[in-house]
Protein backbone atom coordinates (compact mmCIF):
# COMPACT_ATOMS: atom_id res chain seq x y z
CA UNK A 1 0.00 0.00 0.00
CA UNK A 2 1.36 3.40 -0.87
CA UNK A 3 1.64 5.42 2.10
CA UNK A 4 2.30 8.80 0.74
CA UNK A 5 -1.16 10.94 0.37
CA UNK A 6 0.21 14.18 -1.09
CA UNK A 7 0.93 14.37 -4.30
CA UNK A 8 3.98 16.17 -6.05
CA UNK A 9 4.08 16.94 -9.34
CA UNK A 10 5.99 14.10 -11.22
CA UNK A 11 8.06 14.18 -13.53
CA UNK A 12 7.28 13.35 -17.39
CA UNK A 13 10.30 11.12 -17.92
CA UNK A 14 8.64 8.64 -15.31
CA UNK A 15 5.98 8.20 -17.95
CA UNK A 16 8.52 7.88 -21.14
CA UNK A 17 7.52 3.95 -21.21
CA UNK A 18 3.64 4.37 -21.21
CA UNK A 19 1.62 2.60 -24.38
CA UNK A 20 0.48 5.24 -26.53
CA UNK A 21 -2.53 5.08 -28.82
CA UNK A 22 -5.89 4.06 -28.59
CA UNK A 23 -6.70 3.28 -25.04
CA UNK A 24 -8.37 -0.08 -24.37
CA UNK A 25 -9.55 0.12 -20.80
CA UNK A 26 -11.23 3.27 -18.89
CA UNK A 27 -11.35 3.34 -14.89
CA UNK A 28 -14.11 5.48 -13.78
CA UNK A 29 -13.73 6.73 -10.58
CA UNK A 30 -17.11 8.70 -9.07
CA UNK A 31 -15.69 10.81 -5.84
CA UNK A 32 -16.65 13.13 -3.24
CA UNK A 33 -14.50 14.58 -0.64
CA UNK A 34 -11.16 11.91 -1.81
CA UNK A 35 -8.33 14.59 -2.84
CA UNK A 36 -6.46 12.20 -0.66
CA UNK A 37 -7.11 9.01 -2.30
CA UNK A 38 -6.94 9.86 -5.94
CA UNK A 39 -3.43 10.29 -6.10
CA UNK A 40 -2.82 6.72 -4.66
CA UNK A 41 -5.33 5.29 -6.92
CA UNK A 42 -3.38 6.61 -9.69
CA UNK A 43 -0.19 5.73 -8.70
CA UNK A 44 -1.88 1.78 -7.95
CA UNK A 45 -3.70 1.57 -11.33
CA UNK A 46 0.07 2.65 -13.25
CA UNK A 47 1.56 -0.33 -11.07
CA UNK A 48 -1.32 -3.06 -11.87
CA UNK A 49 -2.36 -1.80 -15.50
CA UNK A 50 1.63 -2.04 -16.68
CA UNK A 51 1.40 -3.50 -20.33
CA UNK A 52 -2.21 -1.98 -21.29
CA UNK A 53 -3.36 1.12 -22.66
CA UNK A 54 -5.52 2.55 -20.05
CA UNK A 55 -6.88 5.89 -18.69
CA UNK A 56 -8.50 7.07 -15.94
CA UNK A 57 -11.52 9.39 -15.49
CA UNK A 58 -12.17 10.85 -12.19
CA UNK A 59 -16.07 11.94 -11.89
CA UNK A 60 -16.38 13.91 -9.47
CA UNK A 61 -19.52 16.31 -7.51
CA UNK A 62 -17.72 19.45 -7.39
CA UNK A 63 -15.86 17.95 -3.69
CA UNK A 64 -15.25 20.71 -1.42
CA UNK A 65 -11.58 19.17 -0.46
CA UNK A 66 -10.57 19.85 -3.65
CA UNK A 67 -10.89 16.67 -5.35
CA UNK A 68 -10.92 18.65 -9.04
CA UNK A 69 -8.55 20.42 -8.55
CA UNK A 70 -5.82 17.36 -7.15
CA UNK A 71 -7.37 15.69 -10.13
CA UNK A 72 -6.54 18.64 -12.73
CA UNK A 73 -2.82 18.84 -11.78
CA UNK A 74 -2.16 15.16 -11.82
CA UNK A 75 -3.58 15.22 -15.20
CA UNK A 76 -1.40 17.83 -16.11
CA UNK A 77 1.14 15.51 -15.81
CA UNK A 78 -0.01 12.25 -16.89
CA UNK A 79 -2.52 12.55 -19.96
CA UNK A 80 -4.38 9.24 -18.97
CA UNK A 81 -5.88 11.07 -15.82
CA UNK A 82 -8.93 13.11 -17.02
CA UNK A 83 -11.70 14.76 -15.00
CA UNK A 84 -15.18 15.54 -15.26
CA UNK A 85 -16.22 17.73 -12.76
CA UNK A 86 -20.29 17.99 -12.07
CA UNK A 87 -22.03 20.79 -10.74
CA UNK A 88 -25.16 20.73 -9.12
CA UNK A 89 -25.48 17.11 -9.44
CA UNK A 90 -24.70 14.28 -7.32
CA UNK A 91 -25.47 10.85 -7.00
CA UNK A 92 -22.95 7.36 -7.08
CA UNK A 93 -25.11 6.08 -10.30
CA UNK A 94 -25.30 9.21 -12.55
CA UNK A 95 -21.15 10.01 -11.81
CA UNK A 96 -20.66 6.54 -12.85
CA UNK A 97 -22.72 6.49 -16.54
CA UNK A 98 -21.65 10.54 -16.70
CA UNK A 99 -17.84 8.37 -16.72
CA UNK A 100 -18.67 5.28 -18.79
CA UNK A 101 -20.25 7.32 -21.71
CA UNK A 102 -17.64 9.94 -21.55
CA UNK A 103 -15.13 7.32 -22.48
CA UNK A 104 -14.19 5.66 -25.87
CA UNK A 105 -12.29 2.31 -25.03
CA UNK A 106 -13.34 -0.77 -25.61
CA UNK A 107 -13.99 -1.90 -21.82
CA UNK A 108 -14.64 0.24 -18.99
CA UNK A 109 -14.46 -0.42 -15.21
CA UNK A 110 -16.10 0.84 -12.30
CA UNK A 111 -14.19 1.15 -8.59
CA UNK A 112 -14.49 3.18 -5.55
CA UNK A 113 -11.59 5.82 -5.23
CA UNK A 114 -11.67 5.15 -1.50
CA UNK A 115 -9.28 2.09 -1.81
CA UNK A 116 -11.59 -0.80 -0.28
CA UNK A 117 -11.34 -2.30 -3.75
CA UNK A 118 -8.53 -4.22 -4.79
CA UNK A 119 -6.89 -2.86 -8.33
CA UNK A 120 -4.68 -5.98 -8.84
CA UNK A 121 -8.05 -7.87 -9.93
CA UNK A 122 -8.29 -5.72 -12.87
CA UNK A 123 -5.93 -7.50 -15.32
CA UNK A 124 -7.64 -10.69 -14.41
CA UNK A 125 -11.24 -8.78 -15.06
CA UNK A 126 -9.86 -7.39 -18.47
CA UNK A 127 -8.27 -11.15 -19.18
CA UNK A 128 -12.03 -12.59 -18.71
CA UNK A 129 -13.69 -10.03 -21.01
CA UNK A 130 -10.71 -10.17 -24.01
CA UNK A 131 -11.89 -13.87 -24.11
CA UNK A 132 -15.05 -12.69 -25.62
CA UNK A 133 -17.03 -14.86 -23.49
CA UNK A 134 -18.10 -12.81 -21.18
CA UNK A 135 -19.98 -8.72 -21.68
CA UNK A 136 -19.49 -8.26 -17.42
CA UNK A 137 -17.16 -8.88 -15.16
CA UNK A 138 -17.64 -8.58 -11.23
CA UNK A 139 -15.65 -8.55 -8.57
CA UNK A 140 -17.41 -10.16 -5.69
CA UNK A 141 -17.40 -10.88 -1.85
CA UNK A 142 -19.32 -13.85 -1.51
CA UNK A 143 -17.42 -16.41 -4.19
CA UNK A 144 -15.24 -18.53 -3.24
CA UNK A 145 -11.98 -16.96 -2.33
CA UNK A 146 -13.90 -13.33 -1.86
CA UNK A 147 -14.78 -11.83 1.61
CA UNK A 148 -15.96 -8.83 3.19
CA UNK A 149 -12.75 -8.57 5.57
CA UNK A 150 -12.52 -5.56 7.42
CA UNK A 151 -14.18 -2.90 4.67
CA UNK A 152 -18.32 -2.79 6.04
CA UNK A 153 -19.08 -2.73 9.25
CA UNK A 154 -21.40 -5.46 11.01
CA UNK A 155 -24.54 -3.57 10.51
CA UNK A 156 -23.82 -2.83 6.63
CA UNK A 157 -22.69 -6.34 5.49
CA UNK A 158 -26.35 -7.80 7.38
CA UNK A 159 -27.63 -4.89 5.05
CA UNK A 160 -26.00 -6.07 2.20
CA UNK A 161 -27.02 -9.51 2.35
CA UNK A 162 -30.31 -8.52 2.91
CA UNK A 163 -30.59 -6.68 -0.34
CA UNK A 164 -28.52 -9.29 -1.98
CA UNK A 165 -31.19 -11.74 -1.36
CA UNK A 166 -33.75 -8.94 -2.21
CA UNK A 167 -32.17 -8.95 -5.58
CA UNK A 168 -32.03 -12.72 -6.34
CA UNK A 169 -35.74 -13.20 -5.37
CA UNK A 170 -37.46 -10.51 -7.14
CA UNK A 171 -35.08 -9.37 -9.49
CA UNK A 172 -33.63 -12.72 -10.36
CA UNK A 173 -30.20 -11.35 -10.77
CA UNK A 174 -28.23 -14.54 -10.63
CA UNK A 175 -24.89 -13.36 -8.94
CA UNK A 176 -23.45 -14.09 -5.73
CA UNK A 177 -22.27 -9.85 -5.18
CA UNK A 178 -25.27 -8.00 -7.04
CA UNK A 179 -24.58 -5.17 -4.90
CA UNK A 180 -20.91 -5.07 -5.86
CA UNK A 181 -19.77 -1.57 -6.84
CA UNK A 182 -16.87 -3.04 -8.59
CA UNK A 183 -16.69 -4.43 -11.74
CA UNK A 184 -15.94 -4.28 -15.74
CA UNK A 185 -17.88 -4.26 -19.12
CA UNK A 186 -17.88 -4.18 -22.50
CA UNK A 187 -18.94 -0.23 -23.55
CA UNK A 188 -20.94 -1.30 -26.26
CA UNK A 189 -23.37 -3.20 -24.56
CA UNK A 190 -23.07 -0.48 -21.36
CA UNK A 191 -24.22 2.11 -24.01
CA UNK A 192 -27.13 -0.62 -25.61
CA UNK A 193 -28.46 -0.40 -21.59
CA UNK A 194 -27.78 3.18 -20.70
CA UNK A 195 -31.18 4.68 -21.40
CA UNK A 196 -32.83 2.36 -18.99
CA UNK A 197 -30.33 3.28 -16.62
CA UNK A 198 -31.67 4.95 -13.32
CA UNK A 199 -28.57 7.88 -12.81
CA UNK A 200 -30.27 7.86 -9.24
CA UNK A 201 -28.83 5.72 -6.22
CA UNK A 202 -26.12 4.01 -5.56
CA UNK A 203 -26.73 0.17 -6.90
CA UNK A 204 -24.77 1.19 -10.97
CA UNK A 205 -23.99 -2.17 -11.23
CA UNK A 206 -27.21 -4.42 -10.11
CA UNK A 207 -29.29 -1.72 -12.28
CA UNK A 208 -26.97 -2.70 -15.46
CA UNK A 209 -27.23 -6.35 -14.95
CA UNK A 210 -31.26 -6.09 -14.12
CA UNK A 211 -31.67 -4.15 -17.32
CA UNK A 212 -29.71 -6.68 -19.40
CA UNK A 213 -32.73 -9.12 -18.44
CA UNK A 214 -30.82 -12.24 -18.45
CA UNK A 215 -28.92 -11.40 -21.62
CA UNK A 216 -25.34 -9.99 -20.00
CA UNK A 217 -22.81 -12.47 -19.53
CA UNK A 218 -21.51 -12.76 -16.59
CA UNK A 219 -18.20 -13.50 -14.84
CA UNK A 220 -17.67 -13.29 -11.23
CA UNK A 221 -14.42 -12.79 -9.75
CA UNK A 222 -13.32 -13.22 -5.34
CA UNK A 223 -12.19 -10.43 -4.29
CA UNK A 224 -11.44 -8.92 -0.41
CA UNK A 225 -12.88 -5.77 0.59
CA UNK A 226 -10.46 -3.38 2.40
CA UNK A 227 -10.52 -0.94 4.86
CA UNK A 228 -11.22 2.55 3.91
CA UNK A 229 -8.37 4.89 3.77
CA UNK A 230 -9.09 8.68 3.62
CA UNK A 231 -12.26 10.45 2.73
CA UNK A 232 -15.91 9.47 3.68
CA UNK A 233 -18.57 6.72 2.71
CA UNK A 234 -20.95 7.77 -0.30
CA UNK A 235 -23.33 5.73 1.56
CA UNK A 236 -26.09 7.84 4.04
CA UNK A 237 -28.44 6.51 6.05
CA UNK A 238 -31.36 6.61 3.87
CA UNK A 239 -29.51 4.44 0.76
CA UNK A 240 -31.86 1.74 1.92
CA UNK A 241 -35.11 3.69 0.71
CA UNK A 242 -33.27 4.61 -2.59
CA UNK A 243 -32.18 1.11 -3.16
CA UNK A 244 -35.78 -0.26 -2.23
CA UNK A 245 -36.91 2.54 -4.67
CA UNK A 246 -34.61 0.80 -7.64
CA UNK A 247 -36.01 -2.31 -6.77
CA UNK A 248 -39.64 -1.82 -7.23
CA UNK A 249 -38.84 0.26 -10.41
CA UNK A 250 -37.08 -2.95 -11.97
CA UNK A 251 -39.68 -4.86 -11.17
CA UNK A 252 -42.42 -2.90 -12.79
CA UNK A 253 -39.78 -3.04 -15.68
CA UNK A 254 -39.05 0.60 -15.32
CA UNK A 255 -42.50 1.69 -15.81
CA UNK A 256 -42.08 3.91 -12.80
CA UNK A 257 -39.19 6.24 -12.13
CA UNK A 258 -37.23 6.20 -8.97
CA UNK A 259 -37.28 9.51 -8.08
CA UNK A 260 -41.16 8.95 -8.28
CA UNK A 261 -41.02 6.25 -5.96
CA UNK A 262 -39.07 7.66 -3.53
CA UNK A 263 -41.29 10.59 -3.46
CA UNK A 264 -43.45 7.86 -2.50
CA UNK A 265 -42.27 6.47 -0.14
CA UNK A 266 -41.65 9.48 1.58
CA UNK A 267 -44.95 10.25 1.47
CA UNK A 268 -46.16 6.69 3.17
CA UNK A 269 -43.39 7.87 6.07
CA UNK A 270 -45.01 11.00 6.28
CA UNK A 271 -48.37 9.44 6.97
CA UNK A 272 -46.82 7.69 10.16
CA UNK A 273 -44.97 10.77 11.32
CA UNK A 274 -48.78 13.25 11.06
CA UNK A 275 -50.35 10.26 13.47
CA UNK A 276 -47.64 10.30 15.80
CA UNK A 277 -47.60 13.95 16.32
CA UNK A 278 -51.43 14.31 15.97
CA UNK A 279 -51.57 11.95 19.41
CA UNK A 280 -48.82 14.27 21.15
CA UNK A 281 -50.67 17.57 20.54
CA UNK A 282 -54.35 15.85 21.79
CA UNK A 283 -52.94 13.68 24.27
CA UNK A 284 -49.81 15.39 25.77
CA UNK A 285 -50.53 19.06 25.43
CA UNK A 286 -54.58 18.43 25.15
CA UNK A 287 -55.36 20.71 21.80
CA UNK A 288 -58.86 20.53 20.04
CA UNK A 289 -58.59 17.96 17.14
CA UNK A 290 -58.63 20.47 14.57
CA UNK A 291 -55.98 22.61 15.88
CA UNK A 292 -53.73 19.72 16.49
CA UNK A 293 -54.99 17.97 13.07
CA UNK A 294 -53.69 21.34 11.38
CA UNK A 295 -50.31 21.79 13.12
CA UNK A 296 -49.56 17.79 12.44
CA UNK A 297 -49.89 17.98 8.87
CA UNK A 298 -47.17 20.99 8.90
CA UNK A 299 -44.87 18.54 10.86
CA UNK A 300 -45.50 15.98 8.56
CA UNK A 301 -44.85 18.30 5.63
CA UNK A 302 -42.11 19.20 6.92
CA UNK A 303 -40.76 15.77 7.66
CA UNK A 304 -41.64 15.07 3.78
CA UNK A 305 -39.47 18.29 2.73
CA UNK A 306 -36.58 17.05 5.14
CA UNK A 307 -36.21 13.96 3.39
CA UNK A 308 -37.03 14.78 0.41
CA UNK A 309 -34.41 17.17 0.29
CA UNK A 310 -32.04 14.77 1.54
CA UNK A 311 -32.93 11.62 -0.51
CA UNK A 312 -35.24 11.80 -3.40
CA UNK A 313 -33.60 15.35 -4.94
CA UNK A 314 -30.44 14.53 -3.00
CA UNK A 315 -28.68 15.75 -6.70
CA UNK A 316 -30.79 19.19 -6.49
CA UNK A 317 -30.32 19.41 -2.91
CA UNK A 318 -31.01 22.98 -1.59
CA UNK A 319 -29.26 24.71 1.27
CA UNK A 320 -29.28 28.16 2.84
CA UNK A 321 -31.68 30.60 1.66
CA UNK A 322 -32.96 28.36 -1.05
CA UNK A 323 -33.83 25.72 1.36
CA UNK A 324 -36.14 27.99 3.27
CA UNK A 325 -37.49 29.51 -0.06
CA UNK A 326 -38.17 25.43 -1.08
CA UNK A 327 -39.78 24.60 2.32
CA UNK A 328 -42.42 27.47 1.74
CA UNK A 329 -43.17 26.45 -1.38
CA UNK A 330 -43.60 23.00 -0.66
CA UNK A 331 -46.17 23.70 1.80
CA UNK A 332 -48.13 25.69 -0.53
CA UNK A 333 -47.88 22.89 -2.82
CA UNK A 334 -49.12 20.36 -0.77
CA UNK A 335 -51.85 22.63 0.53
CA UNK A 336 -53.07 22.55 -2.94
CA UNK A 337 -52.42 18.78 -3.05
CA UNK A 338 -55.10 18.20 -0.14
CA UNK A 339 -57.26 20.13 -2.05
CA UNK A 340 -56.80 17.93 -5.02
CA UNK A 341 -56.94 14.66 -2.90
CA UNK A 342 -60.23 15.62 -1.52
CA UNK A 343 -62.02 16.96 -4.39
CA UNK A 344 -60.86 13.74 -7.00
CA UNK A 345 -62.30 11.76 -3.72
CA UNK A 346 -65.79 13.51 -3.02
CA UNK A 347 -66.44 13.20 -7.09
CA UNK A 348 -65.61 9.54 -7.22
CA UNK A 349 -67.69 9.01 -4.40
CA UNK A 350 -70.62 10.93 -5.48
CA UNK A 351 -70.73 8.68 -8.98
CA UNK A 352 -69.72 5.25 -6.79
CA UNK A 353 -69.93 5.23 -3.33
CA UNK A 354 -67.17 3.01 -2.28
CA UNK A 355 -65.37 4.71 0.31
CA UNK A 356 -61.73 2.75 -0.12
CA UNK A 357 -61.71 3.24 -3.95
CA UNK A 358 -62.57 7.27 -3.58
CA UNK A 359 -59.96 7.71 -0.84
CA UNK A 360 -57.20 5.32 -2.94
CA UNK A 361 -57.72 7.47 -5.86
CA UNK A 362 -57.93 10.82 -4.15
CA UNK A 363 -54.35 9.70 -2.35
CA UNK A 364 -52.97 9.26 -5.67
CA UNK A 365 -54.23 12.30 -7.40
CA UNK A 366 -52.56 14.19 -4.47
CA UNK A 367 -49.29 12.21 -4.53
CA UNK A 368 -48.74 12.85 -8.24
CA UNK A 369 -50.00 16.59 -7.90
CA UNK A 370 -47.49 16.91 -4.95
CA UNK A 371 -44.74 15.30 -7.06
CA UNK A 372 -44.87 16.87 -10.37
CA UNK A 373 -45.66 20.57 -9.29
CA UNK A 374 -41.95 20.60 -6.70
CA UNK A 375 -40.23 18.54 -9.22
CA UNK A 376 -41.11 21.79 -11.50
CA UNK A 377 -40.70 24.37 -8.76
CA UNK A 378 -39.29 23.47 -5.27
CA UNK A 379 -36.31 21.24 -6.56
CA UNK A 380 -36.29 22.36 -10.30
CA UNK A 381 -33.02 21.67 -12.35
CA UNK A 382 -30.84 25.24 -12.05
Amino acid sequence: MVSNTNYEPTEISKFEGRLTGPTELTVVLPTYNESKNVPIVVELLDKALAGVAWEVIVVDDNSPDGTSKVTAEIAQQDPRVRIVQRIGRRGLSGACIEGMLASSSKFVAVMDADLQHDESLLPKMLDALRSESYDICVASRHVEGGDVGTGLSSIRAWGSNLANNLARKFLKVELSDPMSGFFMLRRDRFVELAPRLSSQGFKIMLDIVASGKGALRVKELPFVFRERQHGESKLDTLVTMDYLGLLVSKIFDDKISVRFLMYSMVGGTGVVVHLIALKIFLAAFGMPFGLSQLIATFVAMSSNFFLNNRLTYRDRRLTGLAWVKGLLTFYVICSFGILANVGVAELIYTNKPIWWFAGAAGAVMGAVWNYVVSNALTWRKG
